[in-house]
């Protein structure tokens, strides 16, 4: 650890505030994500009831959240440009995919207020807006898988002399970042449902999100054990760091524990320790990928100080981060506490 904290710079310290924003993202914008995959599932005689909480519950802030995916973007571009041009490259067709089920689901969920209940037009937009939610963490997650398992760097190699489909379509539809697609899909539906229980006074549909949040963290469990089993083989330079050793062991061990507390919070209906807990879990998973691949950001052909931009670059980035936190944070406070008093009302 001490080894660790001694190589730590300017350019780390960016890189580990990319992070934190795109963690924020993963817990406010992944819920958000995970509430249309409720919408596209709801079921029995509720579903119309679990389709209102769910847009009473995401109305108010589901544009906002994305400011965190902004600030990823941003971030990613001022300070680490080589990063960025290469991950646009490689990743074009997944990451265009995302921002087009992006832009889709915002859209179909505005439309779809704005017309009758029992309109066609009603139905379409809501299955455009549930399919693009459920769509959209596929692909983040396998951007994410793809970038972890290292054939980011082999393809761009190979540029010019392989095939447009082993260049540009392989690295990312294989089966380890399909596999972390699919586990992202489940841990923002558990997200999702198990703040839908914090949101409602109504026993039965908090009951109907609670159970969906059960079942959704144990699928995740599987798919993590599908993860963790595929990355022996594909993050082969992670070894040292994550996959051996006795700190990736408790590592992964404090993983698994935030995971057990997560259902068993839910089963004992302790909601407001279930959401901390499936918070929890799902950070550390994000933060278990970021320090899986230390120092690099793309396996293995650019670490972190290789793709930073000059310290002067840096430093402003840093000035205006912090000039930013004064406005958005306030701001974002003041939003959740209004609507929050208003769903009271």
């Amino acid at each position: 650890m001490t080894s660790f904290v001694a190589t730590l710079g300017l350019p780390e310290v960016v890189a580990g505030l990319l992070f934190v924003a795109l963690n924020a993202y993963v817990l406010m914008g992944g819920a958000d994500l995970g509430s249309g995959v409720w919408d596209l599932l709801a079921s029995g005689p509720r579903r119309i009831e679990q389709r209102e909480l769910i847009a009473r519950a995401i109305g108010p802030i589901w544009e906002a959240n994305h400011v965190w995916l902004v600030i990823v973007v941003v971030m990613c571009f001022t300070a680490f440009p080589p990063a960025f041009a290469t991950l646009t490259t490689m990743l074009n067709i997944p990451l265009t995919l995302m921002l087009i089920g992006i832009v889709l689901r915002g859209s179909a969920f505005v439309f779809r207020s704005s017309g009758g209940r029992r309109s066609p037009a009603h139905a379409r937009w809501g299955r455009t807006f549930a399919i693009a939610s459920a769509a959209t963490p596929v692909l983040l997650g396998i951007v994410i898988g793809a970038i972890s398992s290292g054939a980011i760097a082999a393809a761009h190699s190979q540029i010019g002399t392989a095939s447009f489909v082993d260049t540009f379509v392989q690295p990312w539809l294989a089966p380890f970042p399909v596999t972390v697609g699919l586990l992202a899909l489940a841990l923002f539906a558990q997200l999702a449902a198990t703040y839908l229980t914090l949101v409602t006074d109504d026993a039965k549909l908090r009951d109907d999100f609670r159970r969906r949040a059960i079942g959704t963290a144990g699928g995740g469990i599987v798919l993590a054990g599908v993860a963790a089993i595929l990355a022996r083989e594909h993050l082969w330079f992670a070894r040292p760091g994550l996959l051996a050793g006795p700190r990736s062991v408790a590592w992964l061990a404090l993983t698994g524990l935030t995971g057990a507390v997560a259902i068993a919070t839910l089963w004992r209906r302790h909601y407001s320790l279930a959401r901390i807990a499936a918070g929890a879990e799902v950070s550390f998973i994000l933060w278990g990928w970021a320090l899986a691949q230390y120092p690099y950001l793309i396996p293995t052909a650019m670490t972190i100080r290789d793709a930073a931009a000059p310290r002067s670059t840096l430093v402003t980035l840093l000035w205006a981060l912090a000039v930013g936190a004064v406005l958005l944070m306030p701001s974002l406070r003041y939003l959740l506490k209004t609507f929050a008093r208003s769903r009271e009302t």
